[in-house]
């Protein structure tokens, strides 16, 4: 069973606290990393942005991916999240197997 890192931003901590929260809480993610103050420079509707965001990388089974996007912007308060999945390749199976272990089957 492949394994995924599921990157996403937030808007704030307490927002990212919430989607880890119940990513975790669903079983649809074993783990989520919150990595406070990065700096985003970007495009949105014409304009240059600049803000701080909050990263979150969630660990999950690529057969839970699709189900783990539809929760995620469920509890987003952005029109257009980044939510992107990363295909984990190879690493330490028993932490590769814990995180099979701790998702929904």
């Amino acid at each position: 069973m492949a394994a995924s890192f599921i990157y996403m931003t937030a808007g704030s901590k307490a927002e990212a606290q919430k989607i880890a929260k119940a990513l975790v809480e669903y079983r649809l993610a074993a783990c989520v990393n919150i990595l406070e103050n990065m700096q985003s420079i970007y495009r949105w509707e014409e304009e240059i942005q600049q803000d701080t965001e909050v990263v979150l990388i969630a660990k999950t089974t690529e057969s839970l991916v699709s189900e783990l996007i539809e929760k995620v912007k469920s509890l987003h308060s952005y029109d257009c999240p980044c939510i992107v999945s990363l295909p984990i390749l190879d690493g330490y199976p028993p932490f590769l197997n814990w995180i099979h272990d701790e998702v929904k089957k």
